[in-house]
């Protein structure tokens, strides 16, 4: 199993609109290294939700039910899709300042490559920030 963050902006698609479709597809990228990240996502692979802009955290866990395919959205055909659906909700929510604060998360594309929506996570990291959400 891989690990993944998925990053929306609350004000476009929330954890809210997340939790009430269940399952969604996860459209819109423009961009080809997370549309890359999207293409090696695989069915059963776990996503943190973030809410990025003005939120800047983690609220959610969720599940990839249907690997990649072209995006309905895109005239190019260049970029993919996934599908996720809804695991839980995060007992406490993860900020972008406390994740900063972790030296052993200094190395996440999250603070490295801030801009990017989709992003691997590491099975440590993976751990640590669902410790840290307790």
């Amino acid at each position: 199993m891989n690990y993944w963050l998925l990053k929306s902006e609350p004000s476009t698609w929330s954890w809210d609109d997340q939790s009430k479709v269940k399952k969604e597809m996860w459209d819109g990228v423009r961009n080809y290294q997370a549309r890359n990240n999207l293409m090696k996502m695989k069915k059963g692979d776990l996503c943190f939700f973030y809410h990025s802009v003005n939120e800047k955290k983690i609220v959610g866990i969720a599940e990839v039910v249907k690997e990649h395919y072209p995006d309905p959205t895109d005239i190019t055909n260049k970029f993919v899709v996934v599908d996720i659906k809804t695991k839980k909700k995060l007992k406490n929510s993860v900020s972008l300042k406390q994740i900063k604060s972790q030296k052993k998360l200094s190395h996440l594309a999250l603070i490295k490559q801030s801009r990017l929506s989709v992003m691997p996570i590491d099975e440590e990291s993976w751990y640590l920030i669902n410790k840290m959400a307790t």
